[in-house]
């Protein structure tokens, strides 16, 4: 991609997550954490019906009347966009690659929180962690996160969550709300990301078994607002009935070679990955983490806001 190309890219992304954001995201973003806490504001005599807790008993005693002291709840929080730009991002069935459609999603959300007044951040990982922009503000903050998710050259091809998210937890120095968006394909649990494997173990090994991955998820949203974006592509679980294919692990280089022609392959590859996606939705179950299954040949704004009322109504309750 020439630099020309890149810069209309960018602009085409910011164009539409613009809109996005305007016509379906306003007021759907919500975090349940609202900042660092309670900044003092003002000190007034007492109304009546104020809260007595607020008496400052010290000024009371010295005026001869009550008074009471105010606060203004800080609201400002920090946005994390952990977005996976592993070997198997690049795969897209559609007209966009999950990485495509990872960089719209994570615009949209960096718009909703710059929006909301606050900062964004990004963490870009593979099997380690590729890249990190603080969180700041600002329209070419904004410009730079997603030149960045669309553009950047990845060093590695392998997919380790836990040390992504073991980064964040030992770098931000606070509570911040953390979007992680993956396809939860990875070598340590599926031997062919994007295509899972037919031999006979592989689908006992589609979640998330190892007590790092899940131990990461729960420490993560101790500390912050973790919210899980399970970016899946529909060839993923159904495959097309093409002849022989050959097929590459986008993040092994492992080759797989199978006859898509026959309905017992391909009811075999269906069943597989229904397992998988199963046993990696109790997984994330177990952890108690927010998560949202996106479909990447389908549009994502209705599905995103919607998940952001029920998350915001539930908060409420």
């Amino acid at each position: 991609m020439t630099i020309t190309e890149l810069l209309e890219t960018v602009r085409r992304v910011e164009l539409r997550t613009n809109r996005l954001v305007n016509d379906t995201m306003v007021g759907a973003y919500l975090s349940h954490f609202k900042g660092r806490g309670m900044d003092f504001e003002e000190l007034r005599e007492y109304i009546p019906g104020d809260d007595v807790r607020d008496i400052d008993w010290n000024v009371t005693h010295r005026m001869g009347r009550p008074f009471v002291k105010r606060f203004r709840e800080e609201r400002e929080l920090a946005a994390v966009l952990a977005v996976d730009v592993s070997g198997s991002s690049a795969f897209g069935s559609g007209d966009r690659s999950k990485r495509e459609y990872a960089a719209e999603v994570a615009a949209t959300l960096a718009l909703s929180a710059t929006r909301n007044g606050d900062k964004v951040a990004l963490l870009l990982f593979t099997e380690s962690v590729e890249l990190f922009i603080p969180p700041r503000k600002g329209r070419r903050h904004i410009l730079r996160i997603v030149r960045e998710m669309l553009a950047f050259t990845p060093k590695k091809r392998g997919t380790d969550i836990p040390a992504a998210l073991a980064f964040l937890n030992h770098t931000l120095p606070r509570r911040s709300i953390v979007f992680l968006l993956t396809d939860f394909l990875h070598s340590a649990t599926n031997p062919a990301p994007g295509f899972a494997s037919l031999s006979p173990s592989d689908g006992e090994r589609g979640g998330l078994r190892g007590r790092d991955v899940i131990q990461e998820l729960g420490i993560t949203n101790a500390r912050h607002d973790l919210v899980c974006l399970h970016l899946h592509d529909p060839r993923e679980s159904q495959l097309p009935d093409a002849g022989l294919l050959t097929i590459e692990d986008a993040e092994t280089g492992e080759i797989l070679e199978l006859d898509s022609s026959r309905s017992a392959v391909r009811n075999r590859f269906a069943s597989i990955n229904e397992e998988r996606l199963e046993q990696l939705d109790q997984s994330l179950n177990r952890t108690a983490v927010d998560t949202l299954r996106l479909n990447t040949v389908e549009p994502f704004a209705q599905t995103l806001q919607r998940f952001f009322e029920i998350r915001r109504g539930r908060r409420r309750r």
